[in-house]
């Protein structure tokens, strides 16, 4: 009988993108899983393919299949449940099944690596075949296993749990071991060694004497050192009598930079206990209902998430807990790891690429069972979920901007469904369209509308800067805001300013000719960064040295316009000598763990004044912060999307939470050009059912989500003609192939029409109800991978886009 493979192979072509049938080699029949990845022959060469089906018939000849020629996990990387969710979101985003299942592994195992064999026991209790391969060695490389044709024995020692295979990742992510001493479990051949010491060499008697009473441990060096007053020299000398030897002991890198004190929870207000409740029943049920916590901020959503893990735990299964920024996870992990200890791991692009590997492995090994991290944690590879949480569910970075272009709020509702568990959404001001699913019943709407101490929400200022301007003031601080900080400053209070903008200005002009810098690449300003005296493209990251002169027209009034952080932090410096700020915004954080360190330090009360980008708006809970500070609400409000309202609102609401969510009262001090505008208005209230009500009634006149469904379909080329023509030709094949009731908008040229020297012109797709969508988007992509790819077109298809 033979046995086949079914291979998905890591080439993102569309004629490859199904699996093809690998004969599997005899000595691999009883080792071979789904979920592997080996390498297989694929034309001239050997690729990369993840194992996705084992059967034991094929409809092609015999003669046409090759072999696999490579095994390259003996334990499968993935489980059925990644490979069933790569086939829903090949579909479902539109892309290469390849793609799915690489984005659901570290990066670390994407590299060159080798497999090293761990002997978890005395080497007797193994089989004779594997005793004879250990010997005396506690490590040995799988490829000697393979040269013995030793696999399956090594596979029924793996299911023992006598051994135990870790991946030393080349060039990345390498295990990290510490050296160790193994002392002799031999306690007679110590006390020979003993005997034939020379009665002059005492350090080394003593040291032997004390290795008998701890035959067979295995110690760390420095202890020996400290508990027999010896030396590196002596324990060397002993090691080489035979009565001790080195071994490398492997251990994990810890991503948490401190230790946390354990807390126990808290009580809870009527409202908590009730929204806990429901959650309680749908876990016991068994439901995989999707809730909608919606609470103010400072409500208590984390200990509602913190007390449905600890139900989830003692029933024995876990949770993902789902974060949108960086700077929020060490916050949230703190909270975490001081009520559940050892059991959390951590994921998100801060970590070190061992770091990355070694969480995975945690979470593979099943040796955590709590996860919190950052979009891609959703695919942490646990077996048995329990609970999936996505804080702050609003967020445009749970949404991939690049295939497969996953919302995490989708794959975690799909994995809910498979595991038969419930989803909680968290939010002070959910996305629309998922209180618009609540309001329908399809989502289960809990509400906290008190914060959890009772405190009252801070008092909301809004200063309008077109009256600062006409009293003369041109500073980016109105009179107001300069007052509430001197006050808090006095107080030694802490203050939160908030700035959506890195860099020290936005733009760099000739007052003289009006040539603006622009990127060489792409259709945007260079941004100055005073620290580097550099422009900038923050989409392609193209630089230049600011010039003295402009490059048009040689004139020497060149300026910089709009307003940055750096320039802020120089306008602070100025007006209050004495306060001490830290800024923190995408330069500040460059380097490992300083979101943590800046956090720490404002936590601890080194600094009066916090300044930063959306990065500092949500989750910071610091009891001394008092003000908050909006330097310009306007930033988000003016942007050529339609969420533009939405996101200026939520931005608002959530960095006013930031104040006054302890004993003393907060306030708020709101800047704008447009106060008169809905969105800046209602965020002075906090209030949210009044802002869905208006902005609902806005989306329906124009028509968009969560009325109408969207899709954009974008054809980029490094010719401005290529591209318009081929996006044309994608808008006219739509429109044949679609239902009337399908409107298509465009083609135009998009907000940044040219990126990384390619043009890209775009089509919007509005529909309600579709049942060809899908089916006809593939036959586009069909159409664009068998012919247009040839000429250079790209063309690619975002099912739910964030920006338009």
């Amino acid at each position: 009988m033979i046995t086949v493979a079914e291979v998905i192979v890591d080439v993102a072509a569309y004629p490859v993108d199904r699996p093809f049938d690998y004969l599997v080699p005899a000595e691999m029949t009883q080792i071979i899983e789904h979920g592997c990845r080996v390498k297989v022959p694929f034309g001239p060469r050997n690729v990369l393919g993840f194992v996705v089906a084992i059967k034991n018939e094929t409809d092609v000849p015999l003669e046409k299949i090759k072999p696999v020629s490579q095994l390259l996990d003996i334990e499968p990387v993935l489980t059925a449940e990644m490979l069933d969710l790569a086939k829903w979101l090949k579909n479902d985003t539109i892309c290469y099944e390849i793609d799915a299942l690489q984005v659901m592994l570290p990066s670390a195992l994407r590299a060159k690596y080798e497999k090293i064999v761990h002997l978890q026991m005395d080497v007797e209790h193994l089989p004779d075949s594997l005793q004879k391969i250990f010997g005396t060695s506690q490590h040995v490389s799988v490829k000697v296993f393979e040269k013995n044709n030793l696999l399956p024995e090594l596979k029924q020692a793996l299911k023992n749990k006598q051994v135990s295979i870790e991946n030393i990742v080349k060039q990345k992510g390498k295990i990290k071991e510490v050296r160790k001493v193994q002392i002799n479990e031999d306690v007679q051949k110590l006390m020979e060694i003993h005997h034939n010491i020379s009665n002059r060499a005492k350090k080394k008697k003593q040291l032997v004497e004390w290795m008998q009473h701890h035959s067979g441990e295995i110690m760390d060096p420095e202890v020996i050192y400290k508990e027999t007053n010896s030396s590196s020299q002596v324990l060397n000398a002993v090691v080489e009598l035979g009565a001790a030897s080195f071994v490398q002991k492997e251990v994990f890198r810890d991503p948490f930079a401190k230790e946390v004190k354990k807390t126990n929870f808290l009580s809870l207000t009527d409202e908590q206990s009730v929204a806990l409740n429901q959650i309680m029943a749908a876990i016991d049920e068994k439901q995989p209902d999707t809730f909608l916590l919606h609470g103010i901020t400072g409500s208590g959503k984390t200990e509602v998430y913190l007390q449905t893990i600890a139900k989830v735990l003692d029933d024995g299964k876990e949770a993902i807990v789902l974060v949108p920024e960086i700077s929020l996870t060490p916050q949230m992990t703190e909270r975490f790891r001081s009520r559940f200890g050892e059991l959390v791991a951590v994921m998100h692009s801060g970590l070190s690429v061992g770091e990355k590997y070694d969480e995975w492995r945690k979470i593979h090994q099943g040796k955590v069972k709590v996860v919190v991290g950052a979009r891609s944690a959703i695919f942490a590879p646990f077996e048995n979920v329990g609970i999936i949480i996505l804080d702050e569910e609003h967020e445009s970075t749970y949404k991939q901007e690049d295939s497969p272009r996953y919302h995490a709020r989708d794959v975690a509702i799909w994995r809910a469904r498979y595991h038969q568990c419930p989803v909680i959404l968290g939010s002070a001001t959910p996305s629309l369209e998922s209180f618009a699913r609540a309001k329908k019943n399809v989502y289960t709407l809990l509400t906290l509308q008190q914060r959890a101490l009772k405190q009252s929400l801070p008092k909301v200022e809004i200063v309008d800067m077109r009256e600062e301007l006409k009293k003369g003031n041109r500073s980016m601080f109105s009179q107001s805001l300069v007052e509430s900080i001197q006050l808090r400053l006095d107080r030694k209070e802490q203050i939160v300013l908030f700035l959506n903008r890195r860099g020290y200005s936005s733009f760099v002009l000739c007052r003289d000719c009006g040539t603006v810098l622009q990127c060489e690449n792409c259709d945007i300003s260079l941004t100055y960064h005073r620290k580097n005296e550099k422009c900038r493209c923050h989409y392609c990251g193209y630089e230049i040295h600011v010039p003295k002169t402009c490059p048009q027209c040689q004139s020497e009034h060149i300026r910089f316009f709009g307003t940055g952080t750096q320039k802020v932090e120089e306008e602070l410096a100025k007006l209050f000598p004495g306060a001490r700020v830290l800024r923190m915004d995408v330069d500040t954080t460059r380097t490992k763990g300083s979101h943590e360190q800046l956090l720490q330090a404002f936590g601890e009360g080194k600094a009066d004044i916090l300044l930063g980008t959306q990065m500092i708006a949500k989750g910071l809970d610091y009891p001394n912060i008092t003000l908050v500070g909006v330097l310009s609400a306007d930033t988000s409000l003016h942007l050529p999307d339609f969420r533009a309202a939405e996101k200026t609102f939520q931005l608002l609401t959530q960095v006013s939470g930031r104040a006054g969510r302890h004993e003393k009262p907060g306030e708020v001090v709101v800047q704008t050009y447009t106060p008169e505008h809905y969105a800046i208005e209602l965020s002075q209230a906090q209030d949210y059912e009044p802002f869905y009500e208006r902005e609902m009634h806005m989306r329906h006149l124009a028509g968009y989500p969560p009325y109408y469904y969207l899709a954009l379909v974008q054809v980029s080329h490094e010719d401005v003609l290529m591209a318009a023509d081929y996006a044309g030709k994608a808008a006219e094949w739509l429109s044949s192939q679609l239902s009337f009731k399908v409107s298509i908008i465009g083609p135009t040229a998009a907000g940044i029409s040219r990126l990384q020297n390619r043009y890209r012109y775009q089509c919007l797709i509005k529909y309600k109800v579709e049942p060809d969508l899908i089916p006809t988007l593939l036959q586009l992509i069909k159409i664009y991978r068998t012919d247009w790819i040839k000429k250079g077109i790209n063309l690619t298809i975002d099912l739910d886009p964030n920006m338009i």
